[in-house]
């Protein structure tokens, strides 16, 4: 496709909030893209054919596009059209050279406005399922919501983190003659309340008073599983308490999790396969080391695997790909990875080797070993590739009879080994 696209940004303000240039540009189209209400918002004496955006959009756009081919096309968008915008799926269809931008202020711009938010000190969030995953007191998080019900759904999860007394604003019709705003703590927003369709929703994060603050030193022992402590305070570094995972006991440990992540080094954009994944401890802290990084969790218990599925929601990373079924079959068509855990199933013949072979160049390898017959695997792993063993024996403070103790932990064994490079052209790409 060789169509020419110039994409005007829209505010709520319509043609009056318009800019000569971006007129002009509307004026010479041949076509109009857009939603319905943008193209509502052009007056008639624009003689342009006005075509709305197919449903579904991605399936359905070449096609439109092959269609003008040889027309001025002008796209309208909301705001700025490379903040979450169609600017940026028409730039990944078209080449960068064939599209031109002329944005307006983003929604994001106009709700940092009115909430008085430099742009440094705000997260941004496409996905309003990612929101725990932010949860600090004092935070700041602009949310571009996906419809009427997510301040609600919003409200639900930092209720339920201990963080209902965040402040919730929603700012509808940005930038058009009817804006509003709406505040309100997150414990008071009913379940079946609805906002106006178009709206930012902006959090200022708070904890309720009296819940556990997240200081250890606050930690009843006997509390029980993850739901005792809603307002705890989850750090930003690998090694989560082991209380943030719901478990039947298969799960990484959190002084070795944090060990396997710190040699695993998430980086931007990057796939881990979380193999015998168990609670899917090790990859859900993979995806919040940042929002791009992503994870394919291997998983032949049925029980386990939906469990993973909740952990992921629960702490804030969604969008984790669980696959049910017993490793290696399981990975058989999977994207090609930049780091592997193994955490369960090392024993599993040609698993090893075959993960080591989907490997990118300097992709990373972790494996974890408890048992004799999974350690003399990776023995013999690092005898033919490398990398680094470390025996960890890890012993906590428990009580004996009036007294205490250190109790230890079974010992692990770690295999960490990073995949060299290579000149060959094939295997780089």
């Amino acid at each position: 496709m060789n169509a020419q696209v110039v994409v005007v940004g829209i505010g709520g303000d319509g043609w009056d909030g318009l800019d000569e240039a971006r007129r002009r540009a509307v004026r010479g189209a041949d076509v109009l893209l857009g939603g319905e209400r943008h193209l509502a918002m052009i007056p008639g004496e624009v003689a342009a054919v006005r075509e709305p955006w197919p449903r579904p959009l991605l399936p359905g756009l070449p096609t439109l596009l092959e269609r003008h081919r040889d027309r001025r096309i002008v796209a309208l968008a909301s705001g700025d059209p490379l903040v979450a915008g169609i600017g940026t799926t028409l730039i990944t269809a078209l080449g960068r050279d064939a599209v031109t931008v002329l944005p307006a202020v983003s929604s994001v711009a106009l709700a940092r406005a009115r909430m008085g938010w430099s742009a440094e000190s705000v997260a941004v969030l496409r996905d309003h399922r990612t929101v725990a995953r932010e949860l600090f007191p004092g935070r700041r998080i602009l949310i571009l919501s996906a419809d009427r019900h997510t301040p609600a759904e919003v409200a639900a999860t930092l209720t339920a983190a201990g963080f209902g007394a965040s402040v919730m604003t929603v700012l509808a019709d940005l930038g058009a003659p009817l804006e509003a705003s709406d505040r309100s703590r997150a414990s008071e927003w009913a379940p079946g309340d609805e906002a106006p369709a178009l709206h930012v929703l902006a959090v200022e994060c708070a904890v309720e008073a009296g819940l556990d603050d997240g200081h250890p030193d606050n930690d009843d022992d006997n509390a029980g599983p993850a739901a005792s402590h809603p307002a705890r305070r989850l750090g930003m570094v690998p090694g989560l308490p082991d209380e943030a995972f719901e478990s039947d006991g298969q799960l990484t440990r959190r002084d070795l999790r944090a060990s396997a992540l710190s040699r695993l080094a998430p980086g931007y954009g990057e796939l881990l396969w979380d193999v015998g994944a168990g609670a899917g401890s090790v990859g859900i802290e993979w995806m919040r080391a940042h929002p791009s990084c992503r994870t394919i969790a291997v998983e032949a218990n049925p029980a386990r695997a939906e469990r993973i599925g909740r952990n992921a929601a629960r702490l804030g990373v969604p969008a984790l790909e669980v696959v049910r079924g017993r490793a290696p079959e399981a990975l058989e068509g999977c994207p090609r990875p930049d780091a592997v855990f193994i955490g369960g199933g090392g024993t599993a013949p040609g698993l090893v080797d075959l993960c080591w072979d989907a490997l990118r160049p300097g992709g990373r390898l972790v494996a974890h070993a408890v048992t004799v017959e999974t350690e003399r695997v990776l023995l013999d792993a690092r005898a033919e590739l490398g990398g680094e063993l470390t025996r960890f024996h890890v012993e906590h403070a428990d009580a004996i009879g009036g007294f205490t103790g250190w109790a230890p932990a079974r010992a692990v064994v770690q295999w960490a080994a990073v995949k060299p490079f290579s000149t060959s052209v094939e295997e780089i790409s």
